[in-house]
């Protein structure tokens, strides 16, 4: 048993969602979050600009000393997974993998969507990884706006409806049953989503699937924290403007900072490079 925190990385605010559900699944568990503002999004980033920023992050979290590390951006982890496990002695655990498992137990017709950023969807790692399964047909579509809403703190307007109208229209002509949210932006536009696609269609959301990894991970390594764990919550940004990435954090998560119990925050000096 360890109360060392477990590191959460994201690219921004989305992040936030896997670190919720974590918190709600492992209550005794510190949590220490870094969310890259100054840089976000990743989605339209070269794969090697989004893998040498996911390492300095990283870098940080295990030199903050982290028990484990979780890559909570989808983007990140398609960039630069492998290079994280062999990297670090702690375990890392990623948003990809999790998805997948619980979207193919969840098929009926064996049609599935996946939706994400132009870099997740571009690099293909979700088609590869449910392409080991011939009986199913996968869908991807790309929908770099969404992170933008997300980001700006729009969730409810007439204007996402519009836009996941358009973005989810070949979808729906493919007949999916399954869409899996490849992006951990998207569960804050799930009501949009789940009304364009319809009640027939189940939607995977990585940040809950996540944390039942992130719960099974610490287990298995006895890592839990003890029952007299008194946890801290401590949330980062590497933007000069961390008030905006609070404000923008308390409204997407639904509940008063006071609730996640918020401790510090601050931009963060990264370093200039990696080794």
């Amino acid at each position: 048993m360890t109360t060392a925190p477990i590191g959460i990385f994201d690219s921004g605010v989305g992040g936030l969602t896997v670190a919720r559900a974590v918190s709600q699944l492992l209550p005794r568990e510190s949590v220490l979050y870094i969310g890259d503002t100054a840089r976000s999004p990743y989605g339209p980033k070269p794969i090697a600009d989004v893998r040498r920023y996911g390492l300095e992050i990283l870098d940080t979290l295990v030199e903050q000393g982290v028990k484990m590390l979780v890559i909570a951006c989808n983007t990140a982890s398609a960039a630069l997974l492998r290079d994280a496990r062999e990297r670090y002695d702690v375990p890392v655990v990623e948003v990809i993998g999790p998805a997948v498992r619980t979207a193919v137990a969840t098929t009926r017709n064996g049609r599935i969507g996946v939706i994400g950023t132009a870099g997740t969807i571009g690099s293909g790692v979700y088609q590869d990884m449910f392409g080991v399964d011939p009986r199913l047909e996968v869908f991807a579509q790309a929908c770099p706006r969404f992170v933008d809403f997300v980001e700006a703190g729009i969730t409810d307007t007439p204007d996402v409806l519009r836009v996941a109208e358009e973005y989810l229209a070949p979808l729906r002509h493919a007949g999916v049953d399954t869409v899996v949210l490849g992006c951990t932006h998207y569960p804050f536009l799930e009501g949009a989503i789940s009304y364009v696609m319809g009640q027939g269609v189940s939607l995977v959301s990585s940040d809950t699937e996540t944390a039942k990894d992130v719960y099974r991970q610490l287990v298995s390594r006895d890592l839990l924290a003890g029952p007299d764990a008194e946890p801290t919550h401590v949330y980062e940004a590497t933007g000069a403007s961390a008030d905006d990435f609070l404000r923008l954090a308390d409204r997407l998560m639904g509940r008063g900072v006071s609730a996640v119990r918020l401790v510090q925050t601050g931009a963060i000096d990264l370093p200039k490079g990696i080794s």
